[in-house]
């Protein structure tokens, strides 16, 4: 991962603030509570506050992120509501997780660099054993607008880091589609994430 990407979250969640908030992103809250509970995964996790959530309800969750700040308010966050977390500090083909690991993979705005997101989607696919699910939600192509207009949303200012339905059913071709959409959202989590957007949102059960 490139040292300025790194250093970027680093500095980010060295902050006593959590960036994103502590309450679990609308979307996830809503799909997770339609499984039943079991093994899940979260990339680029973060502060912790959807694993944490995941862990409420009785899941086993896993999480990882490439930021130790981002881990060690996750795990702040995980005490404080006397729940435990799985939580690895690396790069994804580095962490040792195993393929068919995972009843559910969440990807909430895991937004990885451009060069390595699809890459990072199909080595994630390995993990969702057949019958698994993926929840995704992640800023659009269409978000670059929003964001031009109102930069306190969040989110890449490049195209290339911004997702397209297209992009999704192709790393996870082999998923029966429950839900693909675009949608404009307003959102308001934590610092950094405020006001009105494009978001892709997926929801696939593994052939």
């Amino acid at each position: 991962m490139p040292d300025p990407w790194l250093k970027r979250w680093e500095n980010r969640y060295a902050d006593e603030a959590y960036a994103f908030g502590i309450l679990p992103n609308e979307y996830l809250k809503e799909q997770l509570r339609k499984f039943e509970p079991g093994d899940i995964l979260f990339p680029a996790e973060g502060e912790g506050r959807n694993a944490v959530f995941a862990a409420l309800e009785g899941w086993n969750v896993s999480a990882f992120d490439i930021s130790a700040e981002g881990r060690k308010k996750a795990l702040k966050l995980a005490g404080a509501n006397d729940v435990s977390i799985d939580y690895k500090v690396g790069e994804l083909p580095d962490l040792g997780y195993r393929e068919e690991q995972f009843d559910t993979i969440a990807l909430i705005y895991a937004h990885f660099p451009a060069a390595i997101k699809s890459e990072y989607h199909r080595l994630l696919d390995r993990y969702v054993r057949r019958g698994g699910i993926v929840i995704f939600e992640g800023f659009g192509k269409e978000h670059l607008e929003y964001r031009m207009k109102n930069p306190k949303v969040g989110g890449p200012v490049d195209m290339e880091s911004l997702f397209s339905e297209e992009e999704l059913k192709s790393d996870f071709k082999d998923y029966d589609v429950i839900e693909l959409c675009t949608r404009e959202v307003t959102l308001h989590e934590g610092l950094y994430h405020n006001g009105k957007g494009s978001v892709i949102r997926f929801v696939g059960r593994k052939r």
